[in-house]
């Protein structure tokens, strides 16, 4: 086996070198709560833009449907992971702000008290990240280091008014780095990562962020730069991220991979119109890359990482079940409905069919991890991926 860079250990193991600070399971459950709160307000949103009947008329979730869905939902999940690994209380502070914004922003109150409250928290996390990065530096670090910075930037643009449709990049960014980062601490193991392999993916997401700065003031030079960039981090994921071995296991290993490499695949649907057609900010081109990065690529992150990242946030065991396959399953075939029937032939009642599919399966998903906490098992099965 190639040796490991020594830049490379960081983990969950140097991010736990603090004293210990754990609130209460309940207080960590408030969190996911505000978090879930999000969701469901996003998907309220998202029936409306799909021209449907949602459970609550209102014009304001639909302009704030993209920042709900990013950082008041998974925004507010990844961080609260990021806050309890790192076992700091003030830690807590970054998804507490997240959450609270995400919430401001669908309360009467005025929409920049959540925007302000969504600059505090990516500020936070820079802060934890700094903490993480004074234990032991690595690449991988770096790279999450980059996505908190286009979050950042992503919020603090938004705050002064740029538009979502130009911001879109950062955004991506932000969980797409953030991801990317932990793959690349994860598959550690993998023979293939050597400081080479950590230099490219370095590169990549320099190259990735540069070219998210380059689109704000020209577009037509950024967006193709940003197109090479995420189909090069894609190449660099199924060449060297261990779910490409352990989509050959069973179980818990096989079912986080076939979700990881599906969510990859979508990442090609991404880097090719932003390579092919360059800046795009409304219209079918935007809707098939806005998704297909934040459904088709986001939510298979979460659906892979749910069954070993959740109990370490609850303390309660999230045990595989072969069910698990079907709202990954439903999610990727409306995903295909919408984009690649809807949205590239210019078919509204596939794009709303395959939008509605999308939310029964997020929804699906939620219930069927809801059950399986509440269940319980006498033991978790953990894989080399986790």
């Amino acid at each position: 086996m190639t040796a490991l860079s020594p830049l490379r250990r960081t983990g969950s193991a140097a991010r736990g070198t603090g004293p210990a600070a754990r609130p209460r399971v309940t207080a960590r459950l408030g969190f996911l709560l505000l978090g879930g709160i999000a969701l469901l307000a996003g998907l309220d949103g998202a029936l409306q833009l799909l021209g449907l009947t949602a459970p609550v008329t209102s014009e304001r979730l639909t302009e704030v449907h993209g920042p709900l869905m990013v950082f008041g939902f998974v925004g507010t999940v990844v961080v609260l992971e990021r806050a309890v690994a790192v076992r700091r209380a003030w830690a807590y502070l970054a998804p507490g702000l997240l959450g609270a914004g995400g919430i401001a922003l669908i309360s009467p109150l005025p929409v920049v008290v959540g925007q302000v409250a969504l600059v505090g928290g990516c500020v936070i996390l820079l802060a934890i990240y700094a903490e993480i990065w004074r234990k032991q530096g690595s690449v991988s670090t770096a790279v999450q280091v980059l996505g908190a910075l286009s979050g950042l930037m992503a919020t603090v643009f938004w705050l002064r008014g740029i538009g979502i449709p130009q911001l879109a990049p950062l955004l991506v960014l932000y969980l797409v780095l953030t991801i990317a980062g932990e793959r690349l601490e994860l598959s550690r193991i993998s023979p293939t990562v050597n400081r080479r392999a950590e230099q490219w993916m370095l590169g990549i997401t320099l190259t990735l962020s540069f070219g998210s700065v380059v689109a704000l003031v020209w577009p037509v030079a950024g967006y193709p730069l940003l197109g090479v960039g995420v189909l090069a981090l894609v190449a660099w994921l199924f060449r060297h991220d261990i779910a490409t071995r352990m989509v050959r296991s069973t179980g818990l290993p096989r079912y986080m991979a076939c979700c990881l490499l599906a969510g990859y695949g979508w990442l090609l649907v991404v880097g090719g119109i932003w390579l092919l057609r360059g800046p795009v900010y409304s219209g079918p081109a935007y809707d098939a890359m806005m998704h297909a990065v934040f459904l088709g690529f986001v939510m298979s992150m979460i659906m892979a990482h749910a069954p070993t990242i959740l109990p370490a946030v609850l303390r309660r065991p999230l045990p595989y079940r072969p069910v698990m396959y079907l709202p990954a399953a439903l999610l990727h075939v409306s995903l295909l409905t919408r984009l690649l029937l809807g949205d590239a032939y210019g078919r509204p009642v596939l794009v709303q069919w395959g939008g509605v599919f999308n939310i029964v399966a997020v929804l699906l998903f939620v219930g069927v991890a809801v059950v399986s906490v509440l269940r319980g098992t006498t033991s978790l099965l953990r894989g080399p991926l986790s």
